[in-house]
Parts: C-alpha cells; sequence; structure tokens
C-alpha cells in the first residue's frame, strides 16, 4: 500500500506538471498587412506583382560571373566570421540540449567504498567498513513551467545564431560582390586611363613635330608636356587602390593578401534589370536578421515567464537504489532504496523575485520596441535601395550619352588643332571632358550594379 501511495503521489506531481504559468508569445502589431505596399513603389505607379519571389533567386543566378561565383563559395567556406558563426550554433545547439535534459530526471550511478575506525571515549576502538552500489535519481517538477519556459528561452537562443549565421551569409556575399565590382571598375579606370597616355605621348610627339617645323609656338608642345606629366601622376595612386582591393577581397575570402584573379569586363556585367520585390508582409519572414530579431524577442518572452514561476514553489525529487553492506561478500544481498521529496518555496527575499519579474518585464519591453526600429530600418533599407536603382539607372543612361558626345568633341577638337583652326587649348580641354565622362560613366555602371546587389539584399535574397 505505501509503495501504490508512493506511486499515485508521483503521477500527482506528474500531473501537476501540464500547469504552465507566463503569457504565450505572440507578434506585436507593426500595423503590415497583406495590401500593404512599398511606398517609393505606389508613389510612382509601379506594380510590385512581379512573377516569382525574391526566394527563388539564388545568388548563382544573380551573380552570373563564374569568377564571382567561385569566390563568394570560397568566402563563404574559408571566412573567418562565417567559421566563428557555425561554432557559435554548435555551442548553441549543445546549451540547447542541456536545457531540454534539465526537465527530465537524471540517473547516476555510484560506486562507493569506506573504512572509518571509531574510538568513542577511548577505549571501545570500533571499525565501520561500508560498501555500496547505488543509482542515484534527481529530478525537478516543472509543476509552473520553470523549466519549459527555460527550454524555449534556449530553442530562442538557438534559433537567433541560426539566423545570425543566416544574414552573414547574406552580408559576405554581398561585400565580396562589392569589392569584386569596385575591382573591376578600378580596372576599367586603369585601362581608360592608360589609352588616355598614349593619347597624351601621341599628342607630345606631334607638338613637337609641329614645334620643330615652325608650325606652332613652344607653348602648345610644353602644355603637352605637362597634361602627360599630370596624367602620368595618376598612375601610383589608382595602382595602389587596385592593391588595397584586393587585400580587401583576400581578407574576405579567409586568405593571405594574393592576386585576384577577374572574369568578364565591368561594361559586360549584367545583373537583372529589375527584381521581383514581393509583398512587404513578407519581409519579415524573408529577411534572416528580422528572424533573428524575432526570436530575441521570443526568448525575451519566455524569461519573463522563468520570472515568473520563480515566485512558486518548487518540488525536487531525490532517490537511491542499489546495495548497501559493511562486507563485500554481502553487498548483493543487502538491497537498500532511499526516496525523498523537498519543497522549495521563496518566504522572504526583500521582493528580489518580484523585481526579477520586473526586470524581464521591461527587457522585453525593450525588445518590443528595438524589433519593431528593426522592421522600420528594413523597410527603408528597401525604399532607399529602390530609390537608388531607379536613379542610377537614369544617371547612366546619361552619362553613356555624354561619354558619345564627349568623345566626338575631342575627336574634332583634335582634327581642328592640326588642321590650324583651333590652338592646344581648346585640344586639352576636350580630352580633358572626354576623360571626366569616360570616369564618370565607369562609376555610374559601378553604382548601377550596386545598386542591385544592395537591393537583393534588403529584400532578404542571397543567403541560400
Amino acid at each position: 500500500m505505501k509503495q501504490y501511495a508512493i506511486y499515485i503521489l508521483l503521477l500527482t506531481l506528474a500531473g501537476l506538471s501540464s500547469c504552465k504559468t507566463g503569457k504565450k508569445y505572440v507578434r506585436p502589431d507593426i500595423g503590415i498587412t497583406e495590401s500593404t505596399q512599398w511606398s517609393e513603389l505606389s508613389q510612382s505607379g509601379e506594380s510590385i506583382q512581379t512573377p516569382g519571389s525574391i526566394d527563388s533567386l539564388s545568388w548563382r543566378i544573380i551573380y552570373g560571373d563564374t569568377v564571382l561565383q567561385q569566390l563568394i563559395a570560397t568566402a563563404l567556406e574559408n571566412n573567418n566570421d562565417m567559421l566563428i558563426a557555425a561554432a557559435r550554433i554548435k555551442e548553441m545547439a549543445a546549451a540547447k540540449r542541456i536545457s531540454f535534459a534539465n526537465m527530465f530526471p537524471a540517473i547516476e550511478g555510484r560506486l562507493n567504498a569506506q573504512k572509518e575506525r571509531l574510538n568513542y571515549g577511548g577505549d571501545a576502538p570500533k571499525p565501520n567498513p561500508e560498501m555500496s552500489a547505488k543509482a542515484l535519481l534527481s529530478w525537478e517538477l516543472d509543476l509552473w513551467g520553470n523549466l519549459r519556459w527555460a527550454n524555449e528561452a534556449a530553442i530562442a537562443s538557438y534559433m537567433q545564431t541560426v539566423e545570425a549565421q543566416q544574414a552573414l551569409q547574406l552580408t559576405i556575399i554581398t561585400e565580396v560582390a562589392t569589392a569584386y565590382y569596385e575591382l573591376l571598375a578600378l580596372d576599367n579606370e586603369f585601362s581608360i586611363l592608360q589609352h588616355t597616355l598614349d593619347a597624351r605621348r601621341e599628342a607630345v610627339r606631334l607638338a613637337k613635330l609641329r614645334f620643330e617645323g615652325g608650325l606652332t609656338s613652344e607653348t602648345s608642345y610644353r602644355q603637352a608636356e605637362i597634361e602627360l606629366t599630370r596624367t602620368e601622376t595618376l598612375v601610383p595612386e589608382l595602382e595602389q587602390d587596385i592593391k588595397l582591393k584586393e587585400n580587401d577581397l583576400s581578407f574576405l575570402l579567409g586568405h593571405y593578401a594574393s592576386e585576384i584573379p577577374r572574369g568578364i569586363s565591368i561594361r559586360e556585367q549584367h545583373l537583372p534589370k529589375t527584381l521581383p520585390a514581393g509583398l512587404p508582409s513578407s519581409l519579415l519572414e524573408r529577411r534572416p536578421d528580422m528572424r533573428q530579431a524575432e526570436q530575441r524577442l521570443r526568448e525575451a518572452n519566455a524569461r519573463v515567464g522563468v520570472a515568473q514561476t520563480d515566485l512558486f514553489p518548487k518540488i525536487r525529487l531525490t532517490g537511491n537504489l542499489g546495495a548497501e553492506s559493511d562486507e563485500l561478500g554481502n553487498l548483493l544481498k543487502s538491497p537498500a532504496w532511499f526516496i525523498a521529496g523537498d519543497l522549495i518555496t521563496p518566504l522572504f527575499t526583500m521582493g528580489k523575485n518580484k523585481a526579477k519579474v520586473k526586470a524581464e518585464r521591461a527587457r522585453y519591453e525593450q525588445e518590443t520596441y528595438r524589433y519593431r526600429k528593426s522592421v522600420l530600418e528594413a523597410f527603408k533599407e528597401v525604399n532607399n535601395a529602390i530609390i537608388r536603382l531607379r536613379k542610377v539607372k537614369e544617371v547612366r543612361a546619361s552619362q553613356s550619352i555624354l561619354e558619345v558626345s564627349a568623345q566626338s568633341h575631342a575627336q574634332l577638337a583634335y582634327l581642328q588643332y592640326i588642321n590650324g583652326v583651333t590652338n592646344y587649348m581648346d585640344v586639352l580641354d576636350a580630352q580633358r571632358g572626354l576623360l571626366d565622362a569616360q570616369l564618370s560613366l565607369n562609376n555610374a555602371i559601378l553604382d548601377e550594379l550596386l545598386s542591385i546587389v544592395h537591393l537583393y539584399k534588403a529584400l532578404g535574397g542571397g543567403y541560400m
């Protein structure tokens, strides 16, 4: 009957453990519905109901340059921040397992042998040997959900590391693509500079011949030399910028500084003209940093639950089952068992436990505001990226027209100078205008590529 009473008590306590105090997590209302549109697109009248979704566009599809694809793959495999994030996930997975295991009984084995000699009063020595082999049981009953809230917090903490790794992957892909396109732009700038130097050297040669032939004054010849020297001073700085950008890329790849391979030139790079922006209401599910922010909110809510359950009593069961004897030969013939329950309840803590609840609620409130702020920042990034993409396309179109006009002007000025119609200053002005137009177009092409890269990231694409 005593054994049955013990079993009934254990079942009753286990039933009580189904109780769970605290408030279940609910995502805060941030005013986004299925009808919400991107402000920039809605104001311009453009449609966002494009087929597909940004989720379906892998970075391998967006970045068609095979060299860039290989660089991104290398960075994702070797970048030290990615390796740190992977190790962090392993750590949090183990912590999550520990929290989960705390909800169940723990059983340990213990073998013990001791020999004690007692001599009370000094005239009655008595040996007191003892040997035992027991299985020890310890179990905290989760009456109010303390352990379940702690486990929920551990799961949310683990998911934060997973989402953080995906957000980091998205960032690294974006940084590698950005650095690569910037490197190609520097290469193109260097090529423009080399062609300009060739033209300057030819101009010096012709100016010298015309001066020696008496067709022009020495002034034109010296002006040509000055312009050549001024252009040559740009080369070392540009070469330095190229090397520094290669070093930046090597760091992202997890390598020591080395030469970076190139694929097709920046003028031949083709990224999608438009991206399927999708509905704003789905942005919170697409962007890993948004999911990470929500997991922080979940963890804060669970911590409130843990603090609330600390206000209530806790029951811990301990017990052991095995054998205990004063002689090794009788150990198997001497069964022994023990079971006990402890009720631990706060009686007087000077309001400490209630203060813990208030503190955790305040932290949850902070995380709520931080989550809303993150949402606003995410929507700002998307709208800014949409605006930037539209405007840089307009700038590139204008710069293309300007370059063609500057090329024609430079050729016409040179022909007029050869025929003696204009002086050499007109030629220099035209050549300077052409160089500026070529460099501006190069920057416009880079800006257009980077605007697609940044919009792709803002929409939450590219980490798969």
